[in-house]
């Protein structure tokens, strides 16, 4: 085996990937990075009926957006390619008839309600269905024809997973798979054997679900006469209630989804990265650099990760308020209001600094911000809605803007002299900011919430917020 690590993320192209394919990309290229090893993307094509056209520009779009570069792949040339399997059915076939030639695979004569029929008989037999039962004692001869299968020899295992630990399995657990398919194609538990060999892959990283099949691969190893790679199984990723593993058929997101609604791609890889994996220490929010000198499967753990979105929302919402406003003006380019167009960065940046501390993802950010470039129309639900404003009535309200107008026409409206003639207010209306500061914040915003009401004022300016209390007073 290489002394170099080298892994790999061998998706199939059946559709969108969602948190529980790419955080077996994540692991695996983290352990790469964190060995100075080298990471291959490798597409499993061989089912053909279940591909979805565009699929495979897909998983390459997701790994590039989230930064996960790989060595090698479809798209990027090495000498073990190529890189879909598809591309590479000579190889497989080169290696089955190394299997024939040692007597180790044989031609299935059987059809497939024969064997459904024997399948049948075990039911009601109530044993098990092992195909090497009813091996026929004369072994055909392969015309490429009819499925190739692989001649089992049942043994005990014991093998060592960096993940689960210690596991084994008895010879009921291996049987005479298929190697090749009828139509060529070979089926996933012979390809990916000789894919990681011959692309000297060293640790292999999948899920739960094929656990269940290492012997059958164990088996297939010592037939061919190859070493075996390192074995890896991360806990499953269950679904938000915990009781079952999270998957498309259940509402799983597409990734792509995350980052449309401006989930920023620091926050995902640190989320992703922590369901099943924690380095023994208190800390929750990792840049990726971190995360690779932190990262190894010792620490992966062997139990079931709960997707949650709100702690996602969060982790998002930390990793957005750590970004430089220049960043985060990168970041939000296409998630502002159409009305923004109009206006500078200068003063969209001033807009950032306000909002910065409330949002949670960037799609928010037109909603959150839009009466800062453009006066929206009159809201009456707004105070309708408010229970402490209706009690006052629409007299009583109309003099609060009175006086309001009054005394901030009198201040620059620097941040300052804001902040000091909203106190005043505060004295001589004799009303609690949560009545005045809301009505002020409503005619000037018409808004539901905003940030705080001296900053938002400095930035709509002196003019506008005038001429909008001015309309309020007018629609009361």
């Amino acid at each position: 085996m290489s002394n170099k690590v080298r892994t790999r993320f061998a998706p199939s192209p059946t559709g969108f990937i969602h948190v529980g394919n790419i955080r077996t990309a994540l692991f695996a290229w983290l352990l790469a990075k964190h060995e100075n090893g080298q990471f291959i993307l490798r597409i499993e094509d061989t089912d053909q009926k279940r591909e979805v056209a565009g699929s495979i520009e897909h998983i390459i779009n997701c790994l590039k957006i989230l930064g996960l570069d790989y060595d090698e792949g479809p798209d990027v040339p090495g000498k073990y390619g190529p890189y879909i399997q598809s591309q590479r059915l000579n190889i497989y076939h080169r290696w089955a008839e190394v299997l024939i030639n040692k007597g180790r695979a044989y031609s299935d004569t059987f059809t497939p309600e024969e064997i459904n029929d024997l399948r049948q008989q075990s039911i009601k037999q109530h044993k098990p269905f092992l195909f090497r039962n009813y091996r026929p004692q004369t072994l055909s001869a392969w015309d490429k024809t009819k499925p190739l299968r692989f001649k089992s020899e049942p043994k005990d295992y014991h093998w060592h997973d960096e993940v689960m630990g210690d596991l084994s399995a008895g010879q009921e657990a291996i049987d005479d798979f298929v190697l090749i398919k009828s139509d060529g194609f070979p089926t996933y538990n012979f390809a990916h054997i000789v894919d990681d060999y011959e692309m000297k892959i060293t640790h292999v990283l999948r899920g739960h679900e094929f656990i269940a099949s290492v012997p059958n691969f164990l088996n297939l190893y010592e037939a061919l006469s190859i070493e075996r790679p390192y074995l890896a199984t991360p806990p499953p990723v269950l679904n938000s209630a915990g009781n079952k593993k999270l998957s498309k058929r259940d509402g799983a997101k597409d990734l792509l989804e995350y980052i449309n609604d401006g989930y920023l791609q620091s926050a995902l890889i640190n989320f992703i990265a922590c369901l099943g994996w924690n380095d023994g220490s208190v800390q929750e929010i990792y840049s990726k650099n971190e995360l690779i000198k932190a990262f190894g499967l010792n620490r992966v753990q062997k139990s079931g990760a709960r997707f949650d979105e709100q702690r996602l929302l969060w982790m998002n919402g930390m990793h957005i308020r750590n970004l430089s406003i220049d960043q985060l003006a990168i970041q939000s380019d296409r998630f502002w209001p159409k009305e923004a167009d109009k206006y500078d960065q200068s003063y969209k940046n001033k807009v950032l600094e306000l909002v910065q501390e409330r949002l949670k993802y960037l799609k928010e950010l037109a909603e959150l911000t839009r009466f800062f470039f453009v006066d929206l129309p009159i809201n009456p639900d707004l105070i309708n809605n408010n229970k402490k404003l209706k009690e006052l009535g629409n007299d009583q309200l109309k003099q609060l803007l009175i006086i309001a107008t009054t005394k901030l026409s009198e201040c620059d409206f620097s941040l300052t002299s804001l902040t000091d003639s909203l106190n005043q207010l505060l004295i001589e209306t004799n009303q609690p900011p949560a009545i005045l500061f809301s009505l002020i914040r409503i005619a000037s915003t018409q808004a539901p919430s905003s940030p705080p009401l001296a900053e938002s004022l400095a930035v709509i300016g002196k003019d506008r917020t005038l001429s909008r209390l001015e309309q309020q007073i007018n629609n009361l």
